[in-house]
């Protein structure tokens, strides 16, 4: 298999990803800043197959509408010379001074106006240039003080938010739909919708739940300790994922945004198999862009930025072999039938079976032996855990 990326390998990156000029909280910049046409450029010429961005990566917080439109023009000229797509479109409620509270929740009224009026805005352009994904992080919906917020009307404003904009898009027949994406604290002390879970609850309360997925991301839910390959089968399994942001993550710390299998790369082969292939029976699996949302390391130069970007689809494609290689295995399927992987797809009780059915079953209760699983009948998922890693090492 090569590694070398294609277009049909579906792999987008962010502006601000490639375009993050090393900036932190205890220090700045240590690159220049990026423009989209460089931007589209050099992505093109490395296999990439997508740009995303933020409204603000593209033209300043505040631009006029010469400014916005003349940034608009040339990014459309460098996507038609180069080919590259415009998957998805998000917007900045987070950086900008006035939404120090957040934007659909913030306390203050007006700003929640001015946020949908941006968000609007952006939406539009989004449509103009073919996007078929809005993706929505809340980066400072939430609080640091428990009395600072009343957390259940800041849901309802949440709510009333994401409502209106898919009555918008439905009025206006854009072929969009939104994402929702989760993360437990950073920058504020706590965000609202927090996990995956918490997003796909919020879903199901909303006028238009069919318009509403999730683009979880890897760092973001292992922040909170969570398994982000468990995360991502639950959201294949309601149907709700619906665009998915890759970085590396090493740990319970602040975001890394480490280049993808920079952090745990078991996860992150488990991870590639399910988007490419689904579950073990071949269940369902994600057809949209692999999106990178990582940040090239503030010690890199400016070359250093573009080895990072391929860094990040030749993992993908490394991890992929990888994956298709242990499906293959027939020592694996061996030790997945050993595990009894496939017959949790079995439903517990038959075909028109009853409780009272159940309940009349001796071997289900009376006749069951417990005793024999103390000291035996083992899972076998060691030696199943033993070939995966050996794929994953090249081993085999």
């Amino acid at each position: 298999m090569s590694y070398i990326p294609t277009t049909a390998d579906k792999f987008s990156f962010g502006l601000w990803t490639v375009g993050w000029t090393g900036t932190d909280p205890f220090g700045g910049t240590t690159r220049a800043s990026l423009d989209v046409v460089e931007a589209v450029d050099k992505l093109a010429g490395l296999g990439a197959y997508g740009l995303t961005f933020h409204d603000d990566d593209l033209f300043a917080f505040g631009s006029d509408d010469v400014a916005r439109q003349k940034q608009i023009d040339r990014l459309k000229e460098a996507l038609a010379e180069t080919g590259l797509v415009i998957p998805m479109v998000t917007t900045n409620l987070f950086s900008a001074p006035v939404f120090k509270d957040g934007g659909f929740t913030a306390n203050d009224r007006d700003v929640r106006r001015f946020a949908l009026r941006k968000v609007l805005r952006n939406i539009d352009l989004a449509a103009e240039l073919g996007a078929r994904t809005f993706v929505m992080w809340g980066g400072r919906e939430g609080a640091e003080y428990d009395s600072a917020k009343d957390i259940q009307q800041a849901l309802k404003r949440y709510r009333e938010a994401v409502n209106l904009l898919g009555e918008y898009v439905t009025d206006k027949g854009y072929d969009i739909r939104f994402a929702i994406e989760p993360k437990p604290n950073e920058p504020r002390g706590d965000i609202l919708l927090p996990t995956l879970g918490h997003a796909l609850a919020f879903i199901a309360t909303l006028d238009r739940p069919e318009l509403v997925g999730v683009n979880p991301e890897v760092g973001h839910e292992q922040m909170a300790g969570l398994n982000f390959a468990a995360g991502i089968a639950q959201a294949l399994e309601h149907g709700k994922l619906y665009h998915i942001d890759l970085n590396g993550q090493r740990g319970i710390k602040y975001d890394q945004d480490l280049v993808f299998g920079h952090g745990d790369l078991h996860n992150a082969f488990s991870l590639v198999d399910l988007i490419e292939h689904g579950s073990p029976d071949g269940g369902v699996a994600y057809d949209g862009p692999r999106h990178f949302d990582y940040k090239p390391s503030r010690t890199e130069s400016a070359d250093g930025v573009w080895a990072s970007a391929e860094a990040n689809m030749r993992n993908y494609l490394i991890l992929k072999e990888r994956a298709q290689a242990f499906r293959a295995d027939p020592e694996v399927q061996e030790a997945l039938a050993e595990a009894k992987v496939a017959e949790l797809s079995q439903p517990t009780l038959a075909a028109g079976e009853s409780v009272d059915d159940l309940l009349a079953d001796r071997s289900a209760w009376e006749d069951f032996d417990t005793d024999a699983y103390f000291g035996g009948k083992g899972a076998g998922f060691v030696r199943l855990q033993q070939l995966a890693t050996e794929h994953l090492l090249g081993a085999r």
